[in-house]
Formats: structure tokens, C-alpha cells, sequence
């Protein structure tokens, strides 16, 4: 590209602002930590922009096809002629579609905290954390190799440790950020496994290369990698599934995502950038940045995150119908959007129309970064207000908070997948190609999407409908002006995104794709969207009777989904009853009698030996010519003995 100081310049802008606030905020920026954080991300955003018309405008395109174009690299670490860690910016369509994405709803949030979080102690240090935040992810989507990903990866998980535990001095804040970094640390052991038989077998690390040698059919190095096995499972299959491993657990795939419902006790407009454009879509873009080796060279991996993502999007939209923290509702429906995301890349081919469910999956990734930012920001503006997450402390608030209320209903609109909002496009795109790759995930992802509907207007009018406005949470307003703006500003982006051409961009193989769902073909998912809505408009319009009543009728059904079907509580006895019982303990008790016991030996030994010599060393000189007089006169005796 013309003008790469640009792109650079994108992810050290908030690099810098972090090292700022973070050595000198508290002491020289503490009142004016905010409004240097977010004139530094309006930045960034601007420059993205600039990339994004001059990579999609002007100079991205050859031959009708958008390329790969790598900005610039230089070799950090070389480990053999073929084989080195090179540190480098990669530019093609979903890293442009990402800069815009995260620069742009991060502005929104820096914007949004200028109120949210005006009065806090740790002010500078909250606006410290997001840069370093918005850094991680910025160099995770620019990354050129496969190493350098990883890097990024780890350093979005200390971000997203340190956001979420910001308010340390609650214990469910800390447990929290423990609970999310510890979960995705073991899922990130297994995606650097998986790198390491990448690499290992295709002898590079940049994503290029690994892809063009994987993908090739009589390629040596794919032939070597399907050859090796383990479990009667190719190495390429163990590898695939290790990285999607780790990318299953930065974007909360059952059974990985048990931090996800925790992360909430972070500061709201964190949770809008954690589940709209960082931390939770980083293992989408992870499965996207590969898909080619997926799709060309291992169609059985790619199976496995086809089920994934339609499991547990159908799985967390469950347990979306029964929470009531308006927090924890948002938590589970991000997991079930980027379940859509997730078997959206399975059913798709590697190009054509057949990479149609590619193109939905980076589609809705776009749009659902706008509505449900939009749905958390308005979320912290409804909890600014009321002091609370609980729906019972809710209900009445349209004319108290007009704004809110129909930014809200938009965004509500939005990920129901009603029309004209942008929600809709995206999400018939990823159904139509799992009609026309496979029915049956065709058939979760249509109920999935009535269930959605069901459940946001839940929220929507447990928060803002129900029962008449508590009036003594008047005088607090609507929230600031710096609150407001960026509702707006999203609400417009949750209502008109599904318009912009850059669905047609973002193909696996660079090449525009023109596809057009049928009208018809948005009959049924949309009669389906209508009638959760108006499902949850008889319950929940007005208080009455009728949910409590619905709820006891289902029994068990219901409490286990309230309860989250006791995932965590298994994990729990897993951990606790299982894995420290039959491993702990008896690892315990191996290394305290054999390994600590064999080295108490040792050390008993060499006091008992040192006790015995330790006579020889007593300081007289009259002893030591003692020793020495003795010790001549038995090298004589021994010298005339060996004599004769």
C-alpha cells in the first residue's frame, strides 16, 4: 500500500496512550485521562478508515480480486534457513473490515466511559487499560505469521484480566478475571501446541506460506503432515483441532465458556468491547485467518466447528430465556451470535458461492459488533441509572430514558433478525448457506434465531415496559451527553449497516461475492423472529402471572437452564472431586515421600558423612602434621611393599 506509515501507526497510537496514562495518568492526567484516551482512539479510528478506502478504493484490488498485502516484516528470531519468527503487518480484507471494527467500537466505549466512569478513583488507569486493550487486538488482526498472533492472543488475555478484575476490591471481581484468564490459558495451551505442529511440519510460521503449503494437493509438506499420526487422527487434524481449541476458548464455545457470564463483573462499557470487537471475536477471526487449510486440506476439523458453534449457539440462547442480570442475558447471547459466526465458517466452501457462509460469518461479525455494543452500552446507561443488573429493580423506563429506550429497541431489532435492521442481512446469509450445506444445522440455527428474538424482547421489556416507571430514579437523568452520543451513533450504524457493499468483499479466496438471499427464502426465519417477539410481548408487556406460571410447568427444564445446566458446578467437582483427589493428591503424596523423601536422604547421608569427617578439619596444627607425617609414612610403607 502507498502509504503503510498509516497502518502501522493504527495499533501504536493506543500502544503509546497506554504507557502514558499508565506511568504518569494517576499523578499528571487524572482528570484528563479520558479525554486523551479517546481523542488518541478517534485517531486510530481515522487512520483506519483512511486504510480501509485505500485498500477496498484504491489499491487492494488486482485482477478483480483483493490480495494479501504484507505492509512489512522483518525477522526477529531465525532458527534455521527455512524457519524463522518475523515480525510483519498483513493486510487483507478481514483485517481491514477488524481495524475498522475494533478501532471504531473502542471510540465508542472510550467515548461512553467519559461518563460511565467520570468520578473514579482509577480513572487514568481504567483508560491505561482499554489502550492496552484496543493494542492487543489491533496487533493481533495485523499479525503476519502464526507466532506473532499467539503474542497478541496472550497479551489480549492480560488485558482482558486486568479489565475485568479493575474493580479489585470486590471478590467476585477477582474471582472473575482469575476464572476467565485461567479458562482461556488452557485453552491457549492447546493452540500453541497446535502451532508448534504447524510449524513443525510445514517449516514456517508465516500465514502465507503455511496456508500455500497445506493447501497445495502435492505438497510435501502436506503430505508429510497428513502421513504422521496419532490415534489413528493425521497430524494436520490434531493440529486444526488444537488451534480451534484455543479459539474456542477466547470466544466462549461450549464447553470453554464458563468465564464468559463471570466477565460481567468488569465496568459495562468493557463488556461492550470484550463481546462486540475484541477479546470474544479473536477466536472467529483466529478460524477465519486459517479457513483455507480447514476447508482445502481438513474437512473433518472444519465438522468439528461446524457442531461447536451450533451447539452452543443453541445451547446459550437457552439459558439467555431464564437469567436475570440483563448483563448475564447479554453475556449468553454473545455466545450464541458467535456460535452463528462459528458453524457459519463449518458449512462453507473455500470459494464461489459456495464460500457464502465465509462471507455471512465475517458479515454478521461486522454487524453484530454495532447492535450489540449498542445493547451493553444501553445496558450501562439503564444500570447507571437504576444502580442495579437485576431485571425485578427494572421496568417503566422508555419515558425516563427516551434515548436509550430506542437505541435499545433497535439494537433489539437488530439481533432478532428483522428488517430493514443490519442484523437481518447478516444472519440469512449464514442460514442460507447452512440450508444449502446442512439441514440439520440449517434447523438449530432457525430455532436458535426464534429463541433470540424471544429473548431480547424479554429484556427489552422487563427493562423498559412491565410494570410503571419508579419515579425516585428520575432525578439521576438519562446519563451525560458523552453517554448519549455514541447510543446514537450506533443505533444509526444497528439500523443501516446491513447496506454497505462490504459483505461482497470479505470472500476466503479475495474474490467479490454477489449473493442474493431469496425474499422467500426470509419468510419462515423471520415469521419465527415475529412470533418469539410477540411470545414475549404476551409474557412480558405488562407484570402478570403468566412467565411464573410457564416456568413451574416446565420444572426441571427451567431450573436447570436457570442454573446454567450446572456446567460450572461440574467443572467444580471435576476439579475439586476428581482431578485433586485422583491426581493431587496422589501427585502430593508422591512428591513429599518419594521426590522430597529421596532428597532428605541425600541429605542425611552427606550430614552423617560430614559428621564423620568433619573431626579431620579441627583447626591444630600439630593434628594436620600428624596427618601428614602419617599419610608419608604410608605412601613409603606402600612404595617398599610394591617394591619387592
Amino acid at each position: 500500500m502507498s502509504h503503510p506509515i498509516y497502518i502501522a501507526l493504527i495499533p501504536l497510537i493506543p500502544l503509546a496512550c497506554f504507557f502514558i496514562l499508565g506511568l504518569f495518568g494517576r499523578k499528571y492526567f487524572s482528570g484528563s485521562a479520558g479525554v486523551i484516551g479517546t481523542l488518541s482512539l478517534l485517531a486510530s479510528t481515522l487512520l483506519s478508515l483512511i486504510t480501509a478506502y485505500e485498500y477496498f478504493f484504491v489499491s487492494g484490488k488486482s485482477n478483480g480480486v483483493f490480495q494479501k498485502i504484507s505492509v512489512f516484516k522483518y525477522t526477529w528470531l531465525q532458527f534455521s534457513p527455512s524457519l524463522s519468527i518475523d515480525m510483519g503487518i498483513l493486510i487483507d480484507p478481514i483485517t481491514v473490515m477488524m481495524l475498522v471494527v475494533v478501532t471504531f467500537v473502542s471510540l465508542m466505549v472510550h467515548l461512553f466511559s467519559l461518563g460511565y466512569m467520570k468520578g473514579e478513583p482509577r480513572f487514568a488507569t481504567y483508560y491505561g487499560f482499554l489502550s492496552l486493550f484496543t493494542f492487543s487486538m489491533l496487533g493481533l488482526v495485523l499479525s503476519s505469521n502464526i507466532f506473532q498472533i499467539y503474542l497478541f492472543w496472550e497479551l489480549v488475555g492480560v488485558s482482558s484480566f486486568l479489565l475485568i478484575g479493575f474493580y479489585f476490591e470486590k471478590p467476585s471481581a477477582v474471582a472473575a478475571s482469575k476464572k476467565a484468564f485461567i479458562v482461556t490459558r488452557f485453552a491457549d495451551l492447546g493452540f500453541l501446541i497446535g502451532i508448534l505442529v504447524l510449524s513443525f511440519y510445514s517449516h514456517t510460521l508465516d500465514f502465507g506460506i503455511l496456508i500455500e503449503r497445506l493447501t497445495n494437493t502435492g505438497s510435501p509438506y502436506l503430505i508429510a503432515i497428513n502421513s504422521a499420526s496419532f490415534l489413528g487422527v493425521s497430524a494436520l487434524t490434531w493440529a486444526l483441532l488444537l488451534v480451534f481449541m484455543g479459539g474456542a476458548g477466547k470466544s466462549a464455545m461450549f464447553p470453554l465458556h464458563i468465564w464468559l457470564p463471570d466477565a460481567m463483573e468488569g465496568p459495562t462499557p468493557v463488556s461492550a468491547l470484550i463481546h462486540a470487537a475484541t477479546m470474544v471475536v479473536a477466536g472467529v477471526f483466529l478460524v477465519a485467518r486459517l479457513f483455507p487449510v480447514f476447508a482445502l486440506s481438513d474437512p473433518e476439523a472444519l465438522q468439528v466447528v461446524t457442531y461447536t458453534g451450533a451447539f452452543s449457539a443453541f445451547f446459550a440462547a437457552i439459558i439467555a430465556c431464564t437469567q436475570t442480570d440483563i448483563k448475564r442475558v447479554l453475556a449468553y447471547s454473545t455466545m450464541s451470535q458467535i456460535g452463528y459466526m462459528m458453524f457459519a465458517l463449518g458449512v462453507s466452501k473455500y470459494s464461489g458461492e459456495d464460500g457464502l457462509g465465509y462471507m455471512g460469518s465475517m458479515f454478521h461479525l461486522f454487524t453484530h459488533a454495532f447492535f450489540k455494543s449498542l445493547l451493553f452500552l444501553g445496558a450501562g446507561s439503564v444500570i447507571h441509572m437504576v444502580h442495579s443488573n437485576e431485571m425485578k429493580d427494572m421496568g417503566g423506563l422508555r419515558k425516563l430514558m427516551p434515548i436509550t429506550h430506542i437505541c435499545f429497541l433497535i439494537a433489539c431489532l437488530a439481533i432478532a433478525g428483522i428488517p430493514p435492521f443490519s442484523g437481518f442481512f447478516s444472519k440469512e446469509e449464514i442460514l442460507m448457506a447452512a440450508f444449502e450445506s446442512n439441514r440439520l444445522v440449517y434447523g438449530i440455527a432457525l430455532f436458535t434465531s426464534g429463541l433470540t428474538a424471544f429473548y431480547m424482547f424479554r429484556l427489552y421489556y422487563s427493562i423498559f415496559w412491565s410494570k410503571p416507571a419508579d419515579t425516585h430514579h428520575a432525578h439521576h437523568g438519562e446519563g451525560t451527553w458523552t453517554m448519549k452520543i455514541p447510543l446514537m451513533i450506533l443505533a444509526v450504524l444497528a439500523l443501516f449497516a446491513g447496506f454497505t457493499p462490504i459483505a461482497n468483499w470479505i470472500s476466503a479466496d479475495g474474490a467479490p461475492i454477489h449473493s442474493k438471499v431469496p425474499i422467500t427464502f426470509s419468510i419462515l426465519p423471520v415469521a419465527l423472529a415475529l412470533g418469539g417477539i410477540l411470545f414475549a410481548t404476551r409474557l412480558f408487556i405488562t407484570a402478570n402471572e403468566l412467565p411464573g406460571r410457564i416456568a413451574t410447568q416446565l420444572g426441571g427444564i427451567y431450573k436447570s437452564a436457570l442454573h446454567k445446566f450446572y456446567i460450572d458446578e461440574l467443572y467444580l467437582f471435576v476439579t475439586k472431586k476428581i482431578l485433586f483427589n485422583l491426581i493431587g493428591r496422589p501427585a502430593a503424596w508422591f512428591d513429599k515421600n518419594i521426590v522430597d523423601g529421596f532428597m532428605n536422604l541425600l541429605a542425611k547421608i552427606t550430614g552423617y558423612l560430614s559428621d564423620m569427617i568433619k573431626g579431620y578439619q579441627s583447626g591444630k596444627v600439630q593434628d594436620y602434621a600428624l596427618y601428614f607425617f602419617g599419610g608419608v609414612a604410608g605412601l613409603v610403607i606402600a612404595f617398599i611393599y610394591l617394591w619387592k
